[in-house]
C-alpha cells in the first residue's frame, strides 16, 4: 500500500527542484492519485472512531505539496511528504481536533490534537485543564494514551506560568503548551504491509478521549 506514494517521495527528495517535478509530472499524478484513495479510506476509518467528522472529502483534507517560500530561507520548492488531517468542519482548515496522516520516507507518523490553535482556544483549553485536572490526567496517564504516545508533544512551550493563571499551582507545566498535539512514529513497513488500517485505528482510538476533551471547549466557544 502507497508504494507508489513513498517512491515518489524518496526520489523528490533527492531532486526537489521544478525542473524535475515537471519532468515527472506523470510519476507524481500516480502518487497523487494512489495517497487520494488512501486518504478516503482513511476517512472511512475515522467517522467509524469519530462519529462527530460527518462526511469530508479527501480533497479537503489534503495539503497542497508545494512549500510557501515566501519567509524562509529553504526555498526548495516542494515538501517530501503528502499530509491529511480529517477532522469535523471542513478537513485541514477546521478548528477542531482531529486526525493527521504524515507519509514521509522513514519519518511518517500518526498525530492528532489541537495545533496552534486560536487564542480563545488556547485559553479555553487551559481553563478546562485547569478546572478538571483530574480527568486530564486520568487520560494522558491511561495506558493505551501511554503506550501510543507517551506524552503530549513539547515542539513549542512557554518558558513560564501563562497569564491569569498561578505560577505555583502543581500541574502549571500541562498549560504551558501552545499546541496540545500527539504523534507516534509509524513505519514504511507498517504502511507498506496488507492492513495499515489496523494500527492506525488503534492509534486514533487512543487519541479519541484527548481530542475529545479538547473539542468540548470549542463546541462552547462556537
Amino acid at each position: 500500500m502507497l508504494e507508489k506514494s513513498i517512491t515518489f517521495l524518496r526520489k523528490l527528495k533527492e531532486n526537489n527542484y521544478k525542473e524535475w517535478f515537471h519532468e515527472n509530472k506523470p510519476m507524481y499524478d500516480d502518487a497523487k492519485k494512489e495517497f487520494e484513495a488512501f486518504v478516503f479510506s482513511l476517512i472511512h476509518e475515522v467517522s467509524q472512531i469519530d462519529k462527530t467528522v460527518g462526511t469530508v472529502e479527501p480533497k479537503n483534507c489534503i495539503f497542497r505539496i508545494f512549500r510557501d517560500i515566501r519567509f524562509t530561507n529553504d526555498k526548495t520548492p516542494y515538501k517530501t511528504n503528502f499530509g491529511a488531517y480529517v477532522a469535523r468542519g471542513g478537513g485541514r482548515k477546521s478548528e477542531y481536533a482531529g486526525f493527521y496522516f504524515h507519509l514521509e520516507p522513514d519519518n511518517s507518523l500518526l498525530a492528532g490534537g489541537a495545533w496552534m490553535p486560536q487564542p480563545d482556544i488556547l485559553k479555553g483549553i487551559r481553563n478546562e485543564i485547569f478546572h478538571n485536572i483530574e480527568e486530564f490526567n486520568g487520560i494522558i496517564s491511561h495506558k493505551d494514551f501511554i503506550n501510543h504516545f507517551g506524552e503530549i508533544s513539547k515542539e513549542d512551550m512557554l518558558k513560564t506560568a501563562p497569564k491569569d493563571f498561578p505560577k505555583d499551582w502543581p500541574h502549571i507545566g500541562l498549560l504551558k503548551y501552545k499546541s496540545y498535539t500527539l504523534a507516534k512514529s509509524i513505519s514504511d513497513d507498517q504502511i507498506s504491509n496488507n492492513n495499515p488500517m489496523e494500527e492506525i485505528h488503534r492509534v486514533f482510538n487512543a487519541m479519541m478521549p484527548f481530542n475529545n476533551f479538547i473539542n468540548r471547549v470549542i463546541e462552547d466557544l462556537r
